[in-house]
């Protein structure tokens, strides 16, 4: 399993973000299937990443992802709870991130069946009328509609 990424990704004159653990690449998948709440967030982290993460893990860098227009804040439900989705911007960002560590890796790759990104190692499989299908995560495939 990948353990340590560092990838730095130009998004204009001076403006860069790093991307320099799994948590940060996994906010940005979750973000780029949907967008989520922040709890909800480290809990999908949590589940993928298998340890426990903080809220110090995750909110310094929605912020800066906000601060760099890659990310919108909106209020939805009776509560107003904080949503974060994905600009324009930030789903280019994303797709160039995930085109950019997928070239580092050379094999047959499978795909997830729900949202469709490259699975490098780690697959979750699930048997599907006599099919194995694969999902990058125990998230996509509750999410996935036959």
């Amino acid at each position: 399993m990948i353990k340590y990424i560092n990838v730095c990704i130009n998004i204009g004159h001076m403006n860069q973000i790093k991307v320099t653990n799994l948590v940060k690449f996994y906010t940005l998948l979750f973000l780029y299937k949907s967008p989520m709440h922040g709890y909800e967030l480290i809990k999908q982290l949590q589940l993928c990443t298998g340890k426990k993460i903080s809220a110090s893990h995750v909110y310094p860098f929605l912020k800066t992802l906000e601060k760099k227009k890659i990310i919108v804040l909106k209020s939805k439900g009776e509560r107003d709870k904080k949503q974060y989705c994905l600009t324009k911007k930030g789903r280019i960002f994303t797709k160039n991130l995930i085109d950019r560590l997928s070239g580092l890796v050379n094999f047959n790759q499978k795909t997830c069946v729900n949202c469709g990104c490259k699975l490098i190692e780690g697959a979750y499989k699930k048997e599907i009328n006599k099919e194995t299908v694969y999902f990058c995560c125990k998230y996509c495939a509750k999410n996935y509609k036959i």
